[in-house]
């Protein structure tokens, strides 16, 4: 498909979506056959198979290829099969108006809709005098199964005290504000937001064309607050993703037919009749931006690695265990009557079982941004040049309350991975239910 803002015929431009790109250049579209998205389930008990589950929580695409749903009862990007690259972005509103926030939220949802088929954010035209409706960098590129996920912050709500859209009766019991935990070294500029996008493609160049796109569309509206590139590596089909402490993270993430007392993801994630009705289909999401000092990790000897975790490094079984899906056994204990699985190991102290039955499902990205100046938070203390990289934690539940706030109090205080870790930057949004053709983004929370 492609577009103009012109009349059709002679002095149309050939390049006026991606796909147009790649039939102008080569006679051949890119196959565009949608998959089935996994963010279809239809209300907050509803089945879905275990194999398609599984695939959305554990597996990425090793190859770049076809479109996601942009339309449909919940949100793209968080039970849709992982995709390999990630670009977060939170934006601070600088509208003074209600309705320059509805008309901001009518335009990023006709541009994302148009991305995530292959198209370009806006029509392009052959006026050379006025910016372009799309800068121009993923012509050409498939639309690497991209999708866009949106949330609100507390700040479209309230902020500072002030109610600037006259929605603060709206905001959801659920969505409180995060507390203090311990070990928190937060910075403000990679901490909270007003409204939050999430891309995710196979092709991070697709993924921040997207980003940067509802960016641009949102000037003298919205401002980037803070912004954090992600990536998982292509591991094959039914491998699950390593984190770059080398150990395989998503192991225990919630399926449609889960063991003993575990819950349904659907009922993990989506909200249901407890929630307003422009969430019921929606969910929170948490974020945190958690640095790892890895050169103090790789110093580790490989059996204090895996106590720490509670899993064995290669095989990512849980500890005494050969499978890596084998159910937790938390109260083994070894031959001097110490638990095999430790009281201060990380998937005990965030498993169900520990937890009253809370559970997340994780969606998170590794990230590396380089390297600074920084000074470690455990002995040995080390001070200079490090990597700044480690995982992007992304989290989606129905209520934070009895999510990640149930969990992470407890592994913030005795958690053994903290020695490694340190939590600088924070989010939580509360992404509405999907979006149905001819509606836009939110539109039954201002209009309810």
């Amino acid at each position: 498909m492609t577009s103009s803002a012109g009349s059709s015929g002679a002095g149309k431009c050939p390049f006026a979506s991606r796909r147009g790109f790649i039939a102008a250049a080569s006679g051949l579209l890119v196959g565009a056959a949608a998959r089935p998205v996994m963010a279809a389930a239809q209300g907050a008990s509803a089945e879905l198979p275990d194999a398609a589950v599984n695939a959305a929580v554990n597996v990425a695409p090793n190859v770049p290829a076809g479109t996601e749903p942009f339309y449909g009862r919940n949100q793209g990007g968080i039970l849709t099969p992982p995709q390999r690259h990630s670009y977060f972005a939170a934006f601070d509103l600088a509208a003074k108006r209600r309705e320059d926030v509805v008309a901001l939220l009518r335009t990023w949802t006709t541009a994302a809709a148009r991305l995530t088929q292959g198209e370009t954010a806006q029509p392009l035209g052959n006026n050379l005098t006025v910016p372009a409706g799309d800068s121009g960098e993923a012509l050409g590129l498939p639309a690497a199964r991209l999708t866009v996920t949106f949330g609100f912050g507390a700040g479209l709500f309230v902020k500072d005290g002030n109610d600037r859209y006259g929605l603060a009766a709206r905001r959801p019991e659920a969505m409180v504000d995060l507390p203090a935990f311990n070990g928190d070294q937060l910075v403000a500029a990679q901490t909270g937001g007003d409204l939050s996008v999430q891309a995710c493609a196979d092709d991070p160049q697709v993924a921040f064309h997207a980003v940067r796109q509802l960016a641009r569309l949102a000037y003298d509206v919205a401002q980037l607050r803070w912004t954090q590139a992600g990536f998982q590596a292509g591991f094959a089909a039914g491998q699950t993703p390593r984190n770059l402490m080398g150990f395989k993270d998503g192991t225990r993430n919630p399926t449609a037919s889960p063991g003993p007392g575990r819950k349904p993801v659907a009922d993990v994630v989506w909200v249901g009749e407890e929630g307003p009705v422009w969430m019921r289909g929606g969910s929170y999401v948490v974020t945190r931006r958690i640095r790892i000092a890895l050169e103090h990790w790789d110093r580790t000897p490989v059996d204090f690695q895996e106590e720490v975790v509670g899993r064995h490094k290669s095989s990512g079984a849980p500890l005494g265990k050969t499978d890596e899906f084998a159910e937790l056994d938390l109260d083994a204990m070894d031959g001097d009557g110490n638990p095999v699985i430790a009281e201060t190991a990380h998937v005990r102290l965030g498993a169900a079982e520990v937890n009253g039955g809370a559970e997340l499902l994780r969606r998170a990205y590794s990230y590396n941004d380089g390297s600074n100046f920084t000074a470690e938070r455990w002995p040995p203390w080390r001070q200079g040049v490090e990597y700044d990289a480690g995982l992007f934690f992304v989290a989606y539940q129905r209520d934070p309350r009895s999510g990640f706030i149930r969990i992470f109090k407890t592994m913030a205080r005795m958690d053994a991975m903290n020695q490694y870790t340190t939590h600088v930057g924070s989010g939580l949004f509360a992404c509405p239910a999907g979006i149905a053709e001819g509606t836009y983004l939110g539109q039954g929370l201002f209009e309810a």
